[in-house]
């Protein structure tokens, strides 16, 4: 049975940058031999269960699973656009030093920072200084080119 819009399918994966740097993998093997099991000690590396064409992933890994049928193996490139978005200097978002620390008083504002919004929009700070903080709400990965190994363990 190939994969088509609104079936359930289970696909192990490694997610890697240009430079072959992997940056997420749902192998526990792979997770281990990286370094992402000791830096995400909570998470279990496991298979991922998905409905197709219900945005649960990036466009283009979604779009790549169409027309594949368990066990197959493929690699899939995903462009910026079509993965987590290129970068963009509008998702820098500069707010007033004293407003930010009324929004945050239990914390320390400081670079390295994560900070969500009311609206649930999570970034990054950026700079800090004594009249302004800058919070980077691009993704971690936009403009970045993905690579994908996966493999179809099941499809229902």
């Amino acid at each position: 049975m190939t994969i088509s819009e609104g079936d359930s399918t289970t696909f192990a994966y490694t997610g890697r940058l240009d430079d072959g740097t992997v940056f997420d993998t749902s192998r526990a093997d792979v997770a281990e031999e990286v370094g992402l099991a000791a830096e995400q000690p909570e998470r279990t590396f496991e298979p991922l269960s998905v409905e197709v064409g219900t945005g649960q992933l990036i466009e283009g890994l979604e779009d790549a699973l169409v027309g594949l049928e368990a066990g197959a193996e493929t690699t899939v490139e995903v462009p910026p656009e079509r993965g987590y978005g290129e970068y963009t200097d509008e998702r820098l978002t500069e707010y007033d030093r004293e407003t930010f620390d009324e929004a945050i008083p239990e914390d320390d504002v400081a670079e390295g920072m994560v900070v969500q919004t009311q609206q649930g929009g999570v970034g990054d700070v950026v700079h800090v200084d004594a009249e302004t903080v800058r919070v980077d709400f691009n993704h971690e990965l936009a403009g970045e080119p993905l690579e994908f190994e996966i493999e179809i363990l099941d499809v229902e």
